[in-house]
């Protein structure tokens, strides 16, 4: 079944609130099943509402709407819906007692406008809200369905797990179940190219590629009866992503981000870390630091963003900046070996590099970077061009500071494994 999720609200419009409900219910309707192909934002204004809704109900079977539930005059879902679904409005006495008793819990004087939230679309199934005034409906009629849903995320996730997902489990069995993929160290155009074939062949399960910051990620998603049938489909396509891209491959569980797969080998190992910062002014340090358990492995970090940082703190020889300045290789590598000496860390990343937008010349233009790892005094270093403003730069470099890491690690871990 093809749903359809409406958001309601100006304020959505001019950006004065972010859309967390849309992302909410999308992934919601997936697990349930139901294919979302259209997402709409509309203001309150209901001339716009109704042509949106009419479209809807056309090439959808179930709509979604959140918000314009409220009391105000610029509320109109409720009664936008009922006229297109042709329903005429009532007063339900059980949300009439509900808001009149919301109001007397707290104290408050109940205006008339309020009650206009206890009125429903003849027939509907009423979602009484325990954490608000107004209720939600689901409203059916010649096998389409509008399910109405408040605004604010916390009457609207209670009251979805209350009510709609059972609902939307009844009217559609099936289930949709995805399994993420997730790589570094290699760019988006290269993993399509070594899977092509199982992108053209694909029908279910599908596979779909997503760009991140430093990262590819290839979403496996699955249609079936049940979960386990799903998984049980996902399962094969999985094992040949591994087969294929698999020194890429950091984890295929959702909740792990590329910090979390470092920090897990560097327990794994025993390996203690230090990082030491120029241009991306401790993000290194910082995405570690965000991994619960890192205090076991992780000894200090510097950000040494001035030459004098680098000379004082860390050893890197004057005559070695002036020759190479300090965005090169051989200062890279001299950050490296000093905060290998300053913290006594099996592994140590230094990072150096024009974050831009000024400083960039022909020879060193902007989103130049270093990027040295030491494992048990083993040096890589590796040179990075990357596009985009300071802020990209910086979240690239960081990106691939962890990446680089990892790899050294891995190759640490089979050298030492003989």
């Amino acid at each position: 079944m093809v749903v359809e999720l409406i958001s309601v609200g100006t304020e959505l419009l001019l950006g004065n609130i972010v859309n967390t409900n849309a992302a909410y219910l999308a992934e919601q309707c997936a697990s349930c099943g139901l294919s979302c192909f259209y997402q709409t934002v509309v203001g309150d204004n209901e001339e716009r509402l109704q042509e949106t809704v009419k479209a809807g109900l056309k090439r959808s079977d179930i709509l979604i709407l959140t918000g314009g539930l409220g009391p105000t005059d610029d509320d109109l879902t409720k009664e936008v819906v009922a006229k297109a679904m042709k329903k005429k409005l009532v007063e339900d006495k059980k949300a009439r007692e509900m808001i009149q008793a919301y109001f007397d819990n707290r104290g408050m004087e109940i205006t008339e406008n309020n009650w206009k939230q206890a009125l429903v679309p003849e027939g509907a199934i009423v979602m009484y809200n325990h954490n608000g005034t107004a209720p939600g409906l689901i409203v059916e009629s010649n096998e389409k369905c509008a399910i109405l849903l408040p605004g604010p995320p916390k009457e609207m996730k209670p009251m979805f797990e209350e009510y709609v997902v059972d609902y939307l489990k009844k009217k559609n069995p099936e289930v949709i179940v995805s399994t993420t993929v997730k790589l570094c160290g290699i760019g988006e155009s290269k993993v399509e190219d070594m899977i092509h074939d199982m992108l053209e062949n694909q029908s279910n399960p599908t596979i779909a590629p997503y760009a991140k910051t430093g990262e590819v990620h290839l979403r496996v998603t699955a249609k079936a009866a049940d979960m386990k049938s799903a998984n049980k489909l996902i399962k094969p396509v999985v094992k040949q992503l591994k087969t294929r891209l698999a020194e890429y491959i950091y984890t295929t569980d959702e909740n792990t981000a590329l910090e979390n797969a470092v920090v897990d080998l560097l327990i794994a190992n025993n390996l203690t870390v230090s990082t030491v910062e120029s241009c991306t002014g401790g993000m290194v340090a910082a995405r570690l630091i965000n991994v619960s358990g890192v205090s076991e492995v992780f000894k200090m970090g510097h950000i040494t963003y001035s030459n004098k940082a680098k000379k004082k703190i860390l050893g890197v020889k004057k005559k070695t900046l002036e020759k190479h300045t300090a965005v090169s290789a051989e200062v890279a590598k001299e950050m490296v070996k000093g905060v290998e000496t300053v913290s006594k860390a099996d592994v140590c990343v230094s990072v150096t590099g024009l974050a831009g937008p000024d400083g960039g010349t022909a020879e060193r233009p902007v989103g130049l970077v270093y990027i040295a790892c030491s494992v048990k005094g083993k040096i890589t270093v590796q040179e990075y061009h990357f596009n985009g403003n300071r802020e990209k730069v910086r979240e690239n470099a960081t990106a691939a500071a962890l990446t680089l890491m990892r790899k050294c690690i891995l190759e640490y871990m089979t050298e030492t494994a003989f």
